[in-house]
């Protein structure tokens, strides 16, 4: 049986006989919980938290793929390379929540082909890809660190306010008076606070991370307990960015909003911060897996790979450029322009 997409229930391939997911409040309420960050980093997590697993080791791309116990050998969905299972156990920390996939992949197909046929510049065989129906789509849950934070922090800098100074200059031979724009500065300090929930850091290195962070936002209200019967007929890649790790990428993706609303805080026209001295308090993190339809499109030799929210459709992804049809635009613009000045120089 396989997780229907859109639906809470599995369906039998064969005789369509469906069977519901169960689901309570107090399981959604699980789906949510958190773990203390500091306990789990020094390895005190509770043994329910820990789960024992195969995974399939990619030798060429290096992801981590987790398949049903009784396959042996399979083809890795992120490069497609032929590999076998790795028959022995890896303990990890058990995904406590998932985003079912909401579109199937005859859905995520079409999203990526409009997404495909917007593309400028893109060569011919990307445009009969597009069209065509026999390219096959990867659905697969991707692992995710979730973190949540209360930050307090402490900046020092400066503020610009402009103001505007009249100048003489010669211009053409005449003399005219041109307005300056200035800056003024002041040093200031100040306090900012902002609590973080769910700061999402892709637990994977196997696909494009500016492409995958581009697919955001997910509706993470969605999200349900972990269990083994919403990945039926799926793939789950297994985390190879550990929590630690995980962690520094989450602290660098909350600095960058906390400085933002240092320069907001600062206001003026302009901003220089010289420091920003950051507390974190009540830090937690869950594990999650999101779901991902993939395909991958080859041209000239070269991999290029699309990626779609299975929840949302929003697509991103590589794209191989057409020299031809550039350089033939660049000529086109050329002569728009040659002709343009030849029309204004016989007026």
């Amino acid at each position: 049986m396989r997780f229907s997409p859109g639906q809470r229930s599995l369906t039998c391939e064969y005789c369509g006989h469906e069977q519901d997911i169960p689901h309570s409040e107090q399981e959604r309420d699980a789906a949510l919980e958190t773990y203390d960050l500091r306990e789990a980093l020094a390895h005190h997590l509770p043994p329910e938290a820990i789960e024992e697993h195969r995974l399939l080791s990619c030798n060429n791309c290096g992801a981590q793929v987790d398949f049903d116990p009784a396959q042996h050998a399979a083809q890795c969905p992120f490069c497609g390379s032929p590999v076998v299972t790795d028959t022995g156990t890896h303990r990890q920390i058990k995904p406590g929540a998932v985003l079912p996939f909401k579109l199937d992949e005859r859905q995520a197909h079409a999203q990526m082909r409009k997404w495909l046929k917007r593309l400028w510049f893109a060569p011919g065989e990307l445009k009969k890809y597009a069209r065509s129906d026999g390219s096959r789509l990867d659905g697969l849950y991707v692992p995710y660190w979730s973190f949540d934070s209360d930050t307090k922090s402490r900046y020092t800098g400066e503020r610009g306010d402009a103001y505007y100074e009249n100048r003489t200059v010669m211009r053409d031979g005449k003399k005219t008076t041109e307005r300056v724009r200035k800056i003024r500065w002041k040093r200031v300090s100040g306090r900012t606070a902002r609590d973080f929930r769910d700061v999402l850091i892709m637990a994977s290195q196997s696909l494009p991370r500016n492409y995958v962070r581009a697919l955001e936002p997910w509706m993470l209200g969605e999200l349900a307990p972990y269990t083994p019967q919403f990945l039926s007929g799926f793939r789950a890649e297994g985390y190879t960015v550990e929590l630690p790790d995980g962690h520094t990428l989450g602290l660098k993706r909350m600095d960058d909003v906390i400085r933002q609303d240092v320069r907001r805080s600062i206001g003026g026209d302009e901003q220089r911060i010289h420091s920003v001295d950051t507390d974190h308090n009540n830090e937690r993190f869950k594990h999650v897996l999101l779901p991902i339809w993939m395909a991958a499109y080859q041209y000239r030799g070269k991999s290029y790979r699309f990626v779609v929210n299975g929840q949302t459709g929003k697509v991103q992804g590589e794209r191989p450029w057409s020299k031809w049809k550039i350089a033939f635009a660049i000529l086109a613009a050329i002569v728009v322009v040659v002709g343009v000045a030849l029309i204004n120089q016989n007026r």
